[in-house]
């Protein structure tokens, strides 16, 4: 069995982000992903590229309908160049409310307005690149049809960037099979959601379409309970059960729930939600639901049991840990555990 490659995750810019991104390359991993929470995902991306020669850097992800699929063409574009084609472009939708009340961005069909934000970065890049001479895009939720010369970046020798999208629900996991070069499987899953949902969704989408699993990527970013003793494992077991409880709560993420059968649980922490009763939420979420989301185990023991839990699922794996990584010494035993 081939390993899955190793990742880890910046948690935004700041002045130790080109450190935290030679130390990653130096431990020995694979990628390093930028998510986007109180930070911007694109943002310590050219400085780790700059600072590194060999890891793969991404966002995992950006949210997709915040930025016209031009910008994030020229993002990508210029990102790959930076970085010698070591760049993933990693897109999600977000939910509904926060693309409505925090972005202030209109809302509709997620999976439709997706499909056309991947077709028209692609076929922006194509032009770019002089793979095809006619440019132009029509959708119903995206059009271009003006790029002058002033405006054209031209060709580089690093043109295939990879799209990943992050999926949880039917829609978009066969989106995933249909066009997307990998999938990000969310930190809210289990091994269960996972097989018996995610991959066969994949696999039928996939087929359907001229292609196979062998050309879809899966990246996994499992939550991990651990720490050195068990009051360290108590306070990071404690965290993941709020973020649990937080994602259960979301109406979009119901099916991982029902899936277990815990449908009516999703449904009280929804309406715990809404009257902001947040540590009322964290009482329903069970040491059983715990320890299907997330991987329990002693700092020492991390690796090995990531990878019995997801090494023959995932291509690639970032662990989802309340350490972010800044270059700590235990990382790197993570990491020779990981390559051993």
């Amino acid at each position: 069995m081939t390993k899955p490659k190793l990742e880890a995750t910046l948690n935004g810019l700041d002045a130790d982000t080109a450190e935290y991104a030679r130390a990653a390359e130096e431990m020995g991993f694979d990628g390093l992903w930028n998510p986007e929470l109180d930070y911007d995902s694109f943002m310590p991306l050219p400085v780790a590229a700059d600072h590194t020669d060999e890891i793969e850097i991404g966002t995992r992800i950006a949210t997709s309908f915040t930025r016209s699929p031009m910008v994030l063409a020229y993002t990508g574009w210029d990102l790959a160049k930076l970085s010698e084609g070591r760049f993933v472009l990693g897109l999600g939708t977000q939910v509904k409310a926060h693309n409505e009340r925090r972005f202030s961005v209109g809302w509709s069909d997620p999976t439709q307005r997706l499909r056309e934000v991947v077709e028209s970065v692609q076929h922006i890049w194509d032009y770019w690149q002089g793979r095809t001479d006619s440019f132009g895009y029509e959708g119903d939720h995206y059009s271009f049809s003006l790029m002058t010369t002033a405006f054209n970046p031209g060709p580089q020798e690093h043109p295939d960037i990879p799209i990943y999208l992050a999926a949880v629900n039917e829609g978009n996991v066969k989106l995933v099979g249909e066009l997307a070069d990998g999938i990000c499987l969310h930190s809210f899953n289990t091994p269960k959601y996972t097989e018996e949902k995610i991959i066969p969704w994949l696999e039928e989408s996939a087929e359907e379409h001229g292609r196979s699993l062998d050309d879809i990527v899966v990246s996994a970013s499992p939550f991990v309970v651990t720490g050195e003793d068990e009051n360290e494992m108590d306070t990071t077991r404690d965290a993941v059960r709020m973020r649990i409880a937080f994602y259960a709560s979301t109406p979009s993420y119901k099916p991982v729930m029902q899936t277990h059968g815990w449908e009516e649980t999703g449904r009280e922490l929804w309406k715990l939600s809404r009257e902001g009763k947040w540590n009322e939420m964290m009482n329903l979420v069970t040491d059983e639901m715990v320890s299907e989301f997330a991987v329990e185990t002693p700092l020492d023991e991390v690796a090995d049991a990531v990878l019995d839990e997801y090494g023959e699922v995932a291509d690639r794996v970032a662990f989802d840990m309340q350490a972010p990584f800044e270059g700590q010494e235990f990382w790197r035993d993570i990491a020779d555990s990981w390559k051993a």
